[in-house]
């Protein structure tokens, strides 16, 4: 979340991808933690589920985001 603000905050279209980016990474993260989390019992199978799934349409989410912003032609405010 904290890479999106940052991202959307830099007025230009270019920085904020790049920081998308980052945070789909992170949701790739989220969901490598989550196989941690369900090997050592600390969650459920069904938990697990349920959060690799919310994570993986996060990353979908923005990776549609990322490729909207690409091809809108659309520089950023800071280009103006």
């Amino acid at each position: 979340m904290s890479n999106i603000a940052e991202g959307f905050e830099r007025d230009g279209n270019a920085e904020f991808i790049q920081l998308l980016s980052v945070a789909k990474g992170s949701a790739g993260e989220v969901r490598a933690q989550l196989y941690a989390a369900l090997d050592c019992g600390y969650i459920n199978s069904e938990e697990f589920n349920k959060l690799c799934a919310l994570a993986s349409e996060v990353s979908a989410k923005l990776s549609r985001l990322m490729a909207y912003l690409r091809n809108s032609g659309m520089k950023g405010k800071k280009f103006k």
